[in-house]
């Protein structure tokens, strides 16, 4: 399907900021510029949602709203992540085309012209994808470690992850109906199984600030993925479960075998030892991810909203 080029076609940005003094400005400047020249034929819309920043994130965004009345901003009580963040951004925003961008300056904004170009000529969602980035060695070896953990279950996933996305309206609505905690924003993404392209692009070095992105944060966006969108840790626990029940019964065998010929398989407690902490570790690391998959089912049937708004600026 190719879609009619028409006025009034509207192109929404979500961007979630946290403790992006300085950025958010230049990141408006340069979106809002593509409208005089490539984008001149489209209307477009800005949500920004401040994730309880405490620099003078807001106080920017306000200002940018009292410049341009197609400015939207939502504040959050406080910090509760970036994927709260778009999640309120995409049910605020209005466009025909929802773009989720960045509010450091990582994103090449050059990209979206060639974004709306493809999402015109029929994809309903457009993915722009890392091929590289410019981090330190080792955050760049976790990185593909996790995400070649991530494609043995969700192979359409691109090696570099994502999350530079334009989505239709109707991809994106159904991508607004999906109403579970701790959500993994790649996975369901894809998951809409909504005509897809991809644009490979290379993460730019962040000029301003520094990110907020710790090790924590990553660890429980990779964990949201492994438990939320993967049947991984649930195969990992029957692959290793059948494993251990194998070696139990062979090694069985070679008891019995060694007592008919009276013969010991081991001199002493210490092989004990070891069979009972290596098969007592997997015990508990089972009911680890086990216990994870229930805290989940917990904070599902308590179903408390994903984030809290203080104010809305429409």
């Amino acid at each position: 399907m190719v879609r009619a080029k028409a006025d009034q076609v509207k192109v929404s940005f979500v961007i979630a900021v946290f403790q992006n003094e300085g950025a958010i400005s230049k990141t408006y400047e340069s979106i809002r510029s593509l409208f005089g020249t490539a984008l001149s034929e489209y209307e477009y819309e800005f949500v920004f949602v401040d994730d309880g920043s405490k620099d003078g994130s807001l106080q920017e965004i306000l200002a940018l709203r009292e410049q341009d009345p197609k400015v939207t901003a939502i504040s959050f009580t406080r910090n509760f992540g970036q994927m709260a963040a778009m999640l309120a951004g995409f049910r605020e925003a209005t466009g025909d085309a929802i773009i989720n961008i960045s509010a450091d300056l990582q994103d090449p904004v050059e990209l979206i012209p060639e974004m709306v170009e493809k999402w015109q000529a029929g994809s309903e969602i457009v993915i722009c994808h890392r091929t590289d980035r410019s981090d330190p060695l080792l955050a760049k070896v976790a990185s593909r470690l996790a995400y070649g953990m991530l494609r043995i279950s969700i192979p359409q996933i691109p090696r570099g992850g994502f999350d530079y996305v334009l989505m239709d309206r109707r991809a994106m609505d159904t991508f607004n109906s999906i109403d579970v905690r701790h959500r993994f924003f790649q996975g369901d993404v894809l998951w809409t199984g909504y005509r897809t392209s991809f644009i490979p692009y290379v993460r730019m070095k962040r000029t301003i600030g520094v990110s907020q992105y710790n090790f924590s944060k990553k660890l429980k966006v990779f964990l949201d993925a492994i438990l939320d969108a993967s049947f991984l840790p649930i195969r990992f626990i029957s692959v290793v479960g059948m494993i251990t029940a194998v070696c139990g019964l062979v090694y069985s065998i070679v008891i019995a075998v060694g007592w008919a010929f009276g013969e010991t398989p081991f001199t002493g407690w210490a092989p004990i030892m070891i069979a009972i902490l290596l098969v007592g570790g997997l015990i508990m690391v089972m009911l680890g991810v086990i216990g994870e998959y229930v805290w989940r089912i917990n904070e599902e049937v308590r179903k408390r909203p994903n984030y809290v708004v203080r104010d809305r600026f429409l």
